[in-house]
């Protein structure tokens, strides 16, 4: 009786203290995939150049997709013991440059008049951070952000392409506040800088770059 009391105490001892490894341990850390290969066949940069008269003129009529990358980030920093996209204290961050960037890309909008009518952001927190700096706020968005690719669904940047593509309508641009890789995907080589924008005309079933602008040349337009 003894032997098999002592036996038992042991099994139950070995149970709670699994029990309390697996409640204790922490969920697993969101896993984030490599630089994807740029779109195939397409080129990022604007098929035709146009001047920064032009750009302002086309941006304050309305109809188009403001495609940003996130400002200026803490490279020392990364998103691999990340356990949500809330979890910003194990996500890289802005740094205080890339605010101060977020910012000036703001009153730069508003000094240029360029109408916003809505703005999408991936819901990390270096890009909330940086549409609630520039633009006041923005709504979450898994689409922006794309993937990862599943089974059943094997196109990860799907739904952005279909965002970049969708008319809006005149008189206002819809903002994305997104990451380098979903766009270099979806849109082609080269690479958006941190910070930089790409003015997108969308097409209906596929779209078109008119411009690129970096974080620091919104306020050369001010001065046209």
């Amino acid at each position: 009786m003894t032997d098999r009391l002592t036996r038992w105490k042991v099994a139950c001892v070995g149970a709670l203290a699994v029990f309390a490894v697996l409640a204790g341990a922490d969920a697993p850390a969101q896993q984030f995939q490599p630089v994807p290969p740029p779109a195939a066949g397409r080129s990022a940069l604007p098929a035709r150049p146009l001047s920064s008269q032009e750009v302002l003129a086309e941006l304050r009529k309305g109809g188009y997709v403001i495609y940003f990358r996130h400002t200026s980030t803490d490279f020392s920093r990364d998103d691999s013991r990340s356990k949500s996209d809330d979890d910003c204290d194990n996500q890289r961050p802005l740094t205080e440059q890339g605010r101060t960037e977020a910012r000036q890309i703001g009153a730069a909008f508003q000094a240029l008049k360029i109408p916003v009518e809505k703005v999408l952001a991936s819901p990390r927190c270096r890009t909330m951070e940086t549409a609630m700096l520039a633009f006041g706020g923005a709504e979450k968005s898994n689409e922006v952000r794309g993937g990862p690719a599943a089974p059943d669904k094997p196109d990860r940047y799907a739904g952005l392409r279909r965002l970049l593509s969708s008319p809006v309508g005149p008189g206002a641009n819809l903002v994305i506040s997104s990451h380098g890789n979903p766009f270099y995907a979806t849109a082609g080589a080269p690479y958006l800088a941190e910070g930089e924008a790409a003015v997108i005309r969308p097409l209906g079933k596929d779209f078109e770059i008119i411009a690129r602008v970096r974080h620091d040349a919104w306020r050369a337009l001010t001065r046209n």
